[in-house]
């Protein structure tokens, strides 16, 4: 019995104090004793909670609220931090109020139980429960407490204690946060805070100013009159003497100075009156700071920002370069990065500026931190130029030789960009990719080589020397698969120029007829080969059957041994070679001769991507015309087929047998189907479409997009949108996004890429389809958002009338 007795008492005993029971968590040695004692501590202060006489409240929230640090559950104690907060005690309103804080949010109802408590409290004669109840409604405060409670807000950002508007100010940030249409409420409390002489109210005035002024157009032009103002208050700081109180490291209050500097940013972007009044400052705040301190080099960060950001003067840009260019030679990685991360957003405005601190950048590239590496990677492939190619081209290869496995596939497309843009000679172009394929063959893009055979077979002074070269690069080393295919192809093709031995580019080299299908079947029976490597092998030694005379039947040989191959592909080739070889041997060299030269459709690039673009607008447009077309001449479908295949231009009469009762219609590559058919092939010309009128609906940034119209019927309407890029950089995740009225269907089809090459180089084209069964008046809406230089745009262009077609 009295073990018993002992046992309820000490089950109804009040719980250990807080750091008792921390010091029980700490030393338990596995987490199921730490489970234990935590379930043990929680079970007594669920016990004392149930009590209605229980002075120890705040101490055991407080023993709860670890619990939860700890990450076990304590939602128990929410409705007892409701009660707390109620309370008339200060010491369990401050507990309270952080259990409010950290264990209740937005979403949960309980949190609308504090609406009325943190009401009263910010109408207290006491400034610390003011304090409280400001702080926990600017962590969890809901949407509908922060419109209840919004007035309460503004009324103490007018107080006369400086204690309470400082968190007043910083709580009306929350509030406009959560709803936007109450930020007009702050506007002319947060416009007269900026007299205060208190660096904390201060702060939280430029903090809700800019917040303010990012959320709404027409509050920024009317808080862009207070730049005086602002700069007044930096010139203050930047030449005042040691304050104690907000010295940190030699800078007078950096906190505040980095505030003011963002909001002058946003104050000065795209306006001359604003930038010329705080071009001064700029200057005074980047010559006067101290940089040998990591809070100088916040400032000076930030005063960079600002200047790169507004309309400032050119001397200051540079001034703003030159220290970014000193960030570069700092100890600190961090400061490097973000160095480099500002250069490359600006190379493409300020070029020569950036190109002066070009060492030091390339120097970058040997650091041991791979985000440094990349960053520096990506600067120096925008640095490269027409004057300065060849040397930035030996420091990329030779980053290439030893950069990281991750980074090697980025350098060598920065390279081959590079070369195809700045190339100074054909030759250096050719011996600058194959460089590339030597050391980093198997990192490079699927359409690098189609590329470099288009290079190779359009340079004809050239392919005695590259067959000569490639022979020899397949020889050393046959693990790189991009270099082995393009290898492969020129022996194919020049293979009679290698065994010439005729070269004055390189040294002279006997290579008799064995040696080259020697290599070849190296090439075929190797393991590192891949099937579409064995492929290109395959084909170049058939081609040699027709450039070599003393070992035919050695390649029919190595042929027909493929006509058995596992791999379908290679088995198909070799079944369709070894027919050449029997059944049309007299067609053989014709079938086999050198391929014609290939036209390149978009000078300037050969990665493929303007090429494909190209075919992409073209065909759906001309199949769907010849669609249209063929149903109504089905007399003279024979006629285009047969044209197609060279026939003649006489009419054809139709088989009576088959039509006899159809009209016979003359053929003519003007009107049919077969004109536009040998458009596609490149063949005749068709008589060329009426262009759609177009009209111009944005440029801004570089980027214009121009929009032409069809009608498909008489609700119908086909809109392509157009996007061209005139700056320098490239632009990537470019997206187009269309709205118009309920009534109308839009229809938005595949875009024909994602990206903008500089200078207009490639353009990328969305086709929208537009149903108006109502017959509205139509208007669209078109969002454009893109990535330029590691920054994220996005913009909105309203188009209220269409061009008729």
């Amino acid at each position: 019995m009295l073990q018993r007795f002992v046992n309820t008492s000490n089950a109804m005993s009040p719980s250990v104090p807080l750091q008792e029971m921390i010091r029980a968590i700490r030393s338990a040695r596995t987490q199921c004793e730490e489970r234990g004692v935590i379930q043990r501590e929680c079970a007594a202060i669920r016990a004392q909670f149930r009590q209605a006489d229980n002075g120890g409240r705040s101490h055991n929230l407080a023993k709860l609220l670890y619990v939860h640090m700890l990450g076990y559950p304590a939602h128990f104690g929410q409705m007892e931090c409701v009660r707390m907060i109620a309370s008339p005690r200060y010491s369990e309103k401050r507990v309270g109020y952080l259990g409010a804080m950290m264990l209740l949010d937005e979403k949960q109802d309980a949190s609308l139980l504090i609406t009325n408590s943190i009401k009263n409290d910010l109408s207290h004669s006491n400034q610390y429960v003011q304090s409280l109840a400001l702080c926990t409604l600017a962590c969890m405060g809901s949407a509908e407490m922060c419109r209840d409670l919004a007035p309460e807000i503004d009324r103490l950002l007018r107080a006369s204690n400086s204690y309470i508007k400082k968190k007043a100010a910083l709580c009306a940030v929350h509030i406009v946060r959560k709803v936007h249409d109450l930020g007009e409420l702050f506007a002319p409390a947060a416009r007269s805070l900026l007299a205060e002489k208190n660096h904390g109210v201060l702060h939280g005035a430029v903090v809700l100013i800019t917040e303010l002024c990012e959320r709404n157009p027409e509050t920024l032009e009317r808080f862009r009159k207070t730049v005086p103002d602002l700069v007044q208050i930096m010139k203050g700081l930047v030449i005042s003497g040691y304050s104690p109180e907000h010295d940190v490291a030699g800078i007078s209050d950096p906190f505040l100075q980095v505030r003011i500097l963002r909001l002058l940013r946003i104050l000065g972007r795209n306006n001359e009156a604003a930038s010329d009044a705080m071009n001064d400052l700029l200057a005074q705040v980047a010559t006067n700071t101290d940089s040998t301190k990591t809070v100088g080099n916040a400032v000076l960060y930030e005063t960079v920002l600002t200047v790169l950001d507004i309309k400032s003067e050119s001397g200051l840009r540079v001034l703003a370069v030159n220290i970014l260019g000193r960030f570069l030679l700092n100890n600190d990685r961090n400061i490097r990065y973000i160095a480099m991360t500002s250069l490359q957003r600006i190379v493409g405005t300020d070029h020569n500026a950036v190109q002066r601190h070009r060492g030091t950048i390339v120097d970058c590239l040997k650091d041991q931190d791979a985000s440094v590496k990349r960053r520096a990677l990506e600067l120096s492939l925008a640095l490269v130029s027409a004057t300065n190619i060849r040397s930035m081209m030996k420091e990329l290869l030779l980053f290439l030789s030893s950069c990281p496995l991750e980074l090697r596939a980025q350098a060598a497309s920065g390279i081959f960009n590079a070369a195809e843009r700045y190339a100074p000679s054909q030759r250096w172009h050719i011996d600058t990719i194959l460089h590339v394929l030597t050391t980093a063959g198997g990192d490079v893009r699927d359409e690098t080589v189609p590329n470099l055979i288009q290079l190779i077979t359009n340079t004809s002074e050239l392919h005695c020397y590259t067959v000569h070269k490639l022979y020899r690069a397949l020889l050393s080393d046959i693990s790189q698969q991009s270099l082995v295919q393009v290898a492969c192809w020129c022996i194919g093709e020049y293979g009679d120029l290698l065994l010439r031995g005729e070269c004055q580019e390189t040294e002279p080299v006997q290579v008799t007829e064995d040696d080259v299908l020697d290599a070849l079947e190296t090439v075929l029976q190797s393991h590192m080969s891949a099937p579409a490597t064995r492929g290109f092998a395959l084909t170049a030694t058939m081609k040699l059957s027709t450039r070599i005379t003393d070992n035919v039947d050695r390649i029919r040989s190595i042929v027909s041994i493929y006509g058995s191959c596992i791999d379908v592909e290679l088995q198909q080739r070799a079944v369709e070679y070894n027919a050449l070889f029997k059944k049309y041997d007299h067609m053989r060299a014709a079938v086999l001769e050198r391929m014609p030269v290939i036209e390149k459709n978009s000078p300037g690039h050969t990665n493929g991507e303007s090429t494909r673009e190209a075919v992409k607008e073209v065909q759906p447009a001309k199949v769907k015309q010849a669609e249209t077309l063929l149903p109504q001449q089905p007399a003279s479908q024979v006629c285009d087929l047969l044209d197609l295949l060279g026939g003649s231009e006489e009419p054809l009469q139709p088989n009576p047998a088959v039509g006899s009762t159809l009209p016979v219609l003359p053929v003519s590559t003007s009107s049919t189907a077969g004109g536009d058919l040998l458009d596609l092939l490149g063949g005749l010309e068709p008589t060329p479409l009426t262009p759609a009128p177009t009209v111009t609906v944005y440029e801004k940034g570089g980027v214009t997009l121009t929009l032409s119209s069809e009608k498909q019927s008489d609700s119908g309407l086909t809109v392509t949108l157009t996007a061209c890029n005139s700056t320098d950089s490239d632009i990537s995740s470019f997206t187009l996004q269309a709205a118009v009225p309920k009534s109308v269907q839009l229809h938005m089809k595949a875009p024909s890429g994602d990206s903008l090459p500089a200078r207009g180089a490639a353009k990328v084209t969305q086709m929208v389809a537009l149903s108006n069964p109502n017959k509205v008046n139509l208007k669209m809406r078109i969002r454009i958002s893109y990535t330029s230089q590691g920054s994220a745009f996005q913009d909105t262009v309203q188009v209220d009338s269409f061009p008729e077609h």
